[in-house]
């Protein structure tokens, strides 16, 4: 069974991006051997200032139990038409380049507006590919989260429900197939 390690990519206390980072990790569970990490959880007071070329041993920690997988999801909100800079940050002090090299990784954006923080998901993207990592073609846009995302029911569209399951159940088949 494939390890998948879901990121909330947001330091945000009780974020949506958290919320919705816990419930992709039920349904996940289901297909794969899971792990929740947080960046509220990051050590960024040990990064403040700038320790790049001399990581902190609590950063390569935290970065050496989240690259313990065999793929990654990432939940991704938007802030600013953009993803949270605690996540480039955290991508930044990351082994380069061998990090998400021919790893699988699978993408969800949430945001309280109307595209589902296609730009965030997009913008993050490109990293990863600049990193070499095998994006899942599915990908998931929860818009308007605080109205359509519900901690126990999921999405309130049926439709849209149905593309975050398929997304979550056939993701671990896509790391199976690229181990």
């Amino acid at each position: 069974m494939s390890r998948i390690h879901v990121l909330s990519a947001t330091d945000r206390p009780k974020s949506n991006a958290l919320k919705v980072s816990e419930y992709a990790t039920s349904i996940l569970s289901e297909y794969a051997e899971t792990k929740l990490f947080s960046l509220c959880d990051f050590p960024l007071e040990d990064v403040v200032g700038g320790k790049y070329g001399k990581t902190p041993d609590s950063v390569k920690k935290y970065n050496k139990d989240y690259l313990e997988a065999d793929g990654f999801l990432f939940i991704i909100p938007e802030y600013n038409g953009g993803f949270p800079g605690i996540l480039k940050l955290f991508y930044d002090y990351l082994p380069f380049p061998e990090s998400f090299s021919k790893m699988p990784v699978s993408l969800i954006g949430e945001a309280a507006g109307a595209f589902g923080a296609l730009r965030a998901v997009e913008q993050f993207e490109q990293l990863l590919k600049y990193r070499k990592a095998y994006i899942f073609p599915e990908r998931m846009f929860i818009q308007r989260v605080n109205d359509q995302f519900d901690e126990e029911e999921g999405l309130s569209s049926e439709r849209l429900q149905n593309s975050l399951e398929k997304q979550l159940c056939e993701f671990p088949d896509f790391v199976e197939k690229l181990k």
